[in-house]
């Protein structure tokens, strides 16, 4: 239940040593939650429910360990998921905290990296080499941790640092502390990985980090950040990510609108927003959800997987969510489910355990990225967090600039916020041109369209990309189902009216790999059968391999490139996300069992077709693919035509 304006004394409850969570949601007041702390093993086990059946409210910390509940990689440090169940929440105005908490300064001691500049910078390497070099994925993020002994208690310094938080950062989605027995943690998270509120579904994917100058950012400034190509593209993977979680939750696949600038106090990012509707459990959403590529990397599968390969120790809660199940109001309607989410990613965050201090920050690792600059980064993002929570002195030059002065009489007006610029808004809006207008419209599936009444299988490799695809083919009227390729049966390859093999990671020729081995079995036996099929990227490729087309890696990968290219005499811009190509002499158009689109110059193979079939190198369902939906169409009336017409 939420309470009116609590008496209680901030200090006073901290020093109980009972269970409390801070959280600062808006500029006015501080949530203080209160209750009882369990761990659950699974999300499906989180106390939504009182023993009579009563809704109530939680507040879970879900540790990254958890994507084992989705079959995928990490070290298993036992980190608990744990729950506050909320016996009482009540709000206090912000400026009432900000007198009862503490403000001494909180002494540190050896302070350093677990893993030294020269050994994470090897990583680096090795990532970009054996991981992205060999297809694995388009980006990962390797973290490390900032680490030094607390001189005061761990409560007390928690308090400290929140404190500091509420009166020097802005712009936060949830600026928290919870304190728990033997653990602490306190932070200010810029992004919501996601939120379900009465049905609707929002995620919140932000790239791209403006770091202000000195005196602060300024229209020049900023304009310079938002036209570099790089930071657009990786904004655009990452919503491409972050659309693959929404098709999987959504009954309408999900929408975006943007993209906005999120300005704090000493960083600006560049972001978009995600909506659709579900009616799952808010348990399930986040199972499905576990975690923003942000974070972790892409596809997700695979960046797990890289990420157990890569970083020597667990992550403990960095990259996991703080998860706030709120009891719905009754006004609304009865409905299934009993509870919104309100979940922001565990970034910016600083831990306390056992007297360590304990900060994670990661960086996103790319084709093009620098070893060295990556350690720079890491070490800016640690500083980032340490002086935000005033653990070292702050840039009082880019703080001075963020911060509005007034005097006793009349407050100083506010700067106009950057993203109201015109120019400003202008290159905002600009980045719109580029992207494909069926995910910036709504999303919901009629029943109609040219392929209604029959239905696909897709099988998919790893990469969730499926679910974006599945969405699409539904609006062209399919009724789709998708299967994992350990788990597609030879029945469903042989019978299902149109097949759809999907992408994936990794090096199509490694025939040691049980997937690669699957996948190519998948497409040899549908062939065989003379029955329907598409046949995407990863199996495009292997497609091409089967009629005899040479595969090669490409001199420089393409990750969330944009291409327009001839596809069967129409030219489409698409989405590229592959490391290798199909690849035929140059001006070599068909043979007699295929008819092939490639590139004039390299040969690289955009498209097959031939009886019964077709394929393609790009993603169709990807927001970079502004005429995917039109060649979606046209590949998959291709491919259920009858042979010979």
């Amino acid at each position: 239940m939420t309470g009116p304006d609590s008496p209680l004394s901030l200090i006073d409850l901290a020093a109980s040593g009972a269970p409390v969570a801070l959280i600062a949601r808006d500029d006015q007041t501080v949530e203080v939650l209160t209750g009882e702390v369990v761990d659950v093993d699974l999300l499906a086990d989180i106390p939504l429910l009182d023993a009579d059946g009563t809704p109530r409210e939680v507040l879970a910390l879900v540790p990254y360990r958890q994507v084992r509940e989705r079959g995928f990689a990490s070290h298993d440090d036992g980190a608990p998921l744990r729950c506050l169940l909320v016996d009482e929440h009540t709000r206090i105005d912000r400026a009432d905290a900000l007198r009862e908490l503490p403000a001494a300064a909180v002494p540190l001691a050896g302070a350093g990296f677990d893993i030294p500049d020269e050994e994470y910078a090897e990583i680096v390497r090795r990532v970009i080499r054996d991981e992205i070099g060999r297809g694995e994925g388009a980006n990962f993020v390797i973290r490390r941790d900032f680490i030094a002994q607390v001189g005061v208690d761990a409560r007390v310094a928690a308090l400290t640092w929140f404190r500091a938080l509420l009166e020097h950062e802005r712009g936060a989605y949830w600026t928290f502390a919870v304190l728990t027995d033997d653990h602490v943690c306190v932070g200010a998270s810029p992004e919501a990985h996601v939120v379900a509120r009465e049905g609707v579904v929002t995620m919140n994917p932000i790239s791209g980090t403006f770091r202000h100058p000195a005196g602060g950012a300024t229209v020049d400034t900023l304009a310079e950040f938002l036209a570099s190509t790089k930071e657009t593209e990786e904004l655009f993977m990452v919503v491409d990510e972050e659309l693959k979680m929404m098709s999987a939750v959504c009954t309408d696949g999900g929408r975006i609108t943007g993209p906005h600038l999120k300005e704090m106090s000493r960083l600006t990012h560049t972001e978009y927003m995600l909506r659709g509707r579900s009616r799952l459990d808010p348990r399930d959403i986040l199972r499905e959800t576990m975690f923003a590529p942000t974070v972790t990397g892409s596809p997700m599968q695979n960046a797990c997987t890289v990420i157990a390969r890569h970083e020597p120790t667990p992550r403990g809660y960095y990259s996991g969510v703080a998860a706030l199940f709120t009891p719905r109001d009754p006004a609304v309607g009865p409905t299934a489910v009993t509870h919104d989410l309100d979940a922001p990613i565990l970034i910016r965050t600083a831990y306390i355990e056992d007297g360590t201090l304990r900060v994670p920050v990661g960086a996103t690792l790319v084709r093009h990225s620098d070893p060295y600059g990556e350690v720079s980064e890491t070490h800016g993002k640690a500083a980032g967090v340490l002086g935000a929570i005033g653990a070292v002195p702050r840039d009082t030059a880019a703080e001075a600039a963020a911060t509005v002065v007034a005097d006793d009489d009349a407050p100083a007006p506010q700067r106009l916020p950057l993203g109201d610029d015109p120019e400003i808004a202008e290159l905002l809006a600009s980045r719109n041109s580029r992207l494909a207008s069926f995910w910036m419209n709504p999303q919901d599936v009629d029943g109609g369209g040219p392929f209604a009444g029959r239905s696909a299988i897709v099988v998919d490799a790893e990469d969730r990309f499926t679910t974006m695809l599945a969405h699409q083919l539904r609006h062209l009227g399919l009724d789709v189902t998708i299967r994992l390729w350990s788990e597609v049966t030879d029945a469903e390859i042989d019978t299902a009216p149109l097949l759809v093999s999907g992408p994936g990671p990794g090096d199509p020729r490694d025939l040691d790999s049980a997937r690669m081995t699957r996948m190519r079995e998948v497409v040899r036996r549908r062939r065989s059968t003379g029955h329907p099929l598409l046949a995407v990227c990863l199996s495009h490729q292997i497609l091409a391999d089967s009629l005899g087309i040479s595969l090669e890696p490409l001199d420089a990968p393409h990750q969330g490139l944009q291409k327009t290219v001839d596809v069967f005499g129409e030219p489409a811009s698409i989405g590229f996300y592959n490391t290798f190509t199909a690849r035929v002499a140059a001006g070599d158009s068909g043979r007699t069992e295929v008819e092939i689109a490639a590139d004039p110059d390299s040969g690289d193979v955009y498209a097959l077709r031939g009886g019964g079939f077709a394929s393609v190198q790009g993603h169709l369902e990807s927001i970079l693919s502004r005429d995917g939906m039109r060649t979606l169409e046209r590949l998959v009336a291709h491919a259920l035509s009858p042979v010979g017409a």
